[in-house]
């Protein structure tokens, strides 16, 4: 049995989304004009603008899931990298 050939763990699964969300989080302090300058498509600037506007606490618990789920498809990387070079 080979380990690098299993899938990852529930665990290791549940913590990535957790780091997608906290990054989700500092991509909501960002103004529109930052957030244009990101690596990233249409739907997922507009969830992070609406994000902004939710006072609800379990309204916006669950945008910040849904920009989680989003960011599984953007290199995360590059946000990382684009978000770093923003915030100098």
């Amino acid at each position: 049995m080979h380990f690098s050939d299993e899938k990852p763990s529930k665990t290791q699964r549940k913590r990535e989304m957790h780091e997608l969300q906290a990054l989700g989080e500092s991509l909501v302090t960002l103004d529109d004009d930052e957030i244009d300058r990101l690596p990233i498509d249409e739907r997922l600037a507009d969830a992070i603008r609406m994000a902004r506007a939710i006072r609800s606490h379990e309204g916006r618990r669950r945008q910040m899931q849904f920009i989680g789920r989003l960011m599984r498809d953007v290199d995360v990387d590059a946000l990382r990298a684009a978000l770093t070079e923003i915030k100098r």
